[in-house]
């Protein structure tokens, strides 16, 4: 029996996306699981995105809000503005109220993970914000606490992600996600495959 877990992302220069594939690969390589790397829509026009110097979108392909009704596990990601999630994101999910009057996502579990622009940007509002949208439609929020080990604790080295899940620090777009920054996203994804596993399995 084959557990679904969706990877479901916005990524304007990337960041999110780096994430988001490492975390595709975590749960991927729990056996049994097989994961999938989705994009929401765009809601700016290409205009201003060349405006804004966002690079082209990656091959994920578009996500239907109706669609998420067939994983059984979920890993949203996004960047963050002014301390909560981007509105590409929040279109999206202001767009599963069909979802959310029959609870076909109640129930499963979902976790978070995010770019902000610096280290005061919002690592932890931004996912204590999203919370909302999970409790709305019932869904079971799946931090990783501490589970990532002695990574949580560095301190000689600037670190994205927080107990609520990985993320990375995007600067004025120039940094990318380090080492240790895909490695937790990697464990978050198969931290969020197993459990996700396990609760199909005694459903």
């Amino acid at each position: 029996m084959t557990t679904k877990v969706y990877i479901v992302y916005y990524s304007m220069y990337g960041h999110v996306e780096k994430l988001a594939q490492e975390i595709k690969k975590g749960a991927a390589s729990v056996e049994g699981v097989e994961a999938k790397l989705w994009q929401v829509p765009e809601t700016l026009s290409e205009d201003i995105l060349g405006k804004m110097g966002a690079p082209a979108k990656g091959d994920a392909p578009i996500l239907a809000p109706n669609d998420l009704a067939e994983a059984d596990g979920f890993m949203f990601g996004f960047p963050t503005r002014f301390g909560m999630m981007a509105a590409q994101f929040k279109a999206f999910l202001d767009a599963t109220g069909g979802l959310w009057r029959t609870q076909s996502l109640a129930g499963k579990p979902a976790g978070l993970f995010y770019s902000t622009g610096s280290q005061g940007g919002g690592q932890e509002t931004t996912a204590l914000t999203a919370i909302t949208q999970l409790v709305h439609h019932g869904m079971i929020f799946v931090p990783i606490g501490y589970t990532f080990g002695a990574g949580m604790f560095e301190m000689e080295k600037i670190k994205g992600g927080s107990p609520y899940g990985a993320g990375t620090f995007a600067g004025d777009g120039s940094r990318q996600p380090t080492e240790l920054e895909l490695e937790q996203a990697f464990h978050q994804g198969k931290y969020i495959a197993t459990i996700t596993k396990k609760l199909k399995g005694s459903a």
